[in-house]
């Protein structure tokens, strides 16, 4: 697995459709990273994590439909880690709009948001991937 925290290609499921919006997905959260390292981190966190509200929700729907029509046995634990990490970025999202974007904020958002993307990818769609190729 790879160490960074953005894409790489040991992170493709081989699902083009869910490979296209992961990379999406890494794209914003590098954008953050960038501009935390230029100092410009607090103007851009609140537009990643409004983003990912946003596109998380609409390509969790998407592996989940998927996942349905190929009535994927983990189906129901798949759905309750997006409905988790769903939960996590709405929580960055209120502290964000309540307390500003703090510093320590800005980088906690971007460790939540790339630690979970890479650990799920890496283990959970993965297995659903496998499922897919074997079906």
């Amino acid at each position: 697995m790879s160490t960074s925290t953005g894409w790489s290609e040991d992170l493709a499921t081989g699902v083009e459709t869910i490979d296209d919006q992961h990379k999406e997905i890494f794209r914003r959260a590098d954008r953050l990273s960038a501009a935390c390292s230029e100092g410009k981190g607090k103007e851009e966190v609140l537009k990643l994590v409004e983003f990912l509200e946003d596109y998380i929700k609409e390509h969790f729907a998407a592996e989940e439909r998927l996942q349905m029509r190929n009535a994927y046995p983990d189906y129901a634990s798949h759905k309750a880690l997006h409905t988790q990490f769903v939960a996590e970025v709405a929580r960055l999202t209120t502290a964000l709009k309540e307390e500003g974007a703090t510093l320590p904020l800005v980088i906690m958002t971007n460790k939540t948001v790339t630690s979970w993307l890479v650990q799920h990818i890496s283990k959970i769609d993965m297995e659903f991937a496998s499922y897919l190729r074997n079906s």
